[in-house]
């Protein structure tokens, strides 16, 4: 291929995403994958009072700066490093500094609302979908959040019940008829996960 292989990996929040793309890591290599989050390109709420922070719809397309991240595709595409913004979801601010994306063979893009973007599927060689249950997946996201992220149960189970329940049965669940392949049960799943290798690992040996 003339440009790098790109593999989109949606999914529902905390439904097994980084999963399937670490086992695509660790079976092709880190030396030849470049991984970029979604969640890296959230909008900067540094003037938005710190206790209005909250209230932000944060599971809407508008939320983040898609723009941004097309534009890094195209550059990575074309054989050139980009600056992948960096994002506290602490204090839902962006960081000042940023980290270096180098253009690799395969570029790798995880996050619940990517497929739901026209401009960012048509950048997609394959578009893969990870399907699991509700319940799995929000008790998932509070144990993320509240370890990792610094936040309290109150003010996930709210955000979950306002914003990210609404959004996914809007935008994400919708996306799924856009994937190639969609992935019950995420990582777990080992069958899905080698037929999904074995197409990347096709498509290396062609290139």
């Amino acid at each position: 291929m003339s440009h790098p292989i790109v593999i989109g990996v949606a999914g529902g929040s905390a439904s097994g995403k980084t999963t399937v793309v670490t086992e695509i890591v660790g079976a092709l290599g880190a030396d030849q994958i470049t991984v970029i989050e979604h969640d890296a390109y959230y909008q900067d709420r540094s003037t938005v009072p710190a206790d209005r922070r909250e209230e932000i719809n944060y599971d809407h397309p508008d939320a983040l700066e898609t723009d941004l991240l097309i534009r890094h595709l195209h550059e990575l595409r074309v054989g050139r490093p980009v600056a992948v913004p960096v994002y506290d979801f602490a204090t839902h601010t962006r960081s000042a500094r940023s980290v270096t994306a180098l253009p690799r063979r395969l570029i790798i893009l995880e996050g619940i609302l990517i497929l739901a973007v026209p401009a960012l599927r048509a950048l997609m060689d394959i578009r893969v979908y990870v399907d699991t249950d509700a319940d799995i997946r929000l008790i998932r996201r509070l144990e993320r959040d509240l370890q990792q992220r610094g936040r309290s149960l109150d003010s996930v189970v709210r955000q979950y019940l306002q914003t990210v329940r609404p959004m996914h049965l809007e935008f994400v669940e919708p996306s799924k008829r856009h994937a190639h392949v969609i992935i019950p049960e995420g990582g777990r799943n080992r069958v899905a996960v080698d037929m999904l290798l074995a197409k990347v690992r096709s498509i290396f040996q062609e290139g």
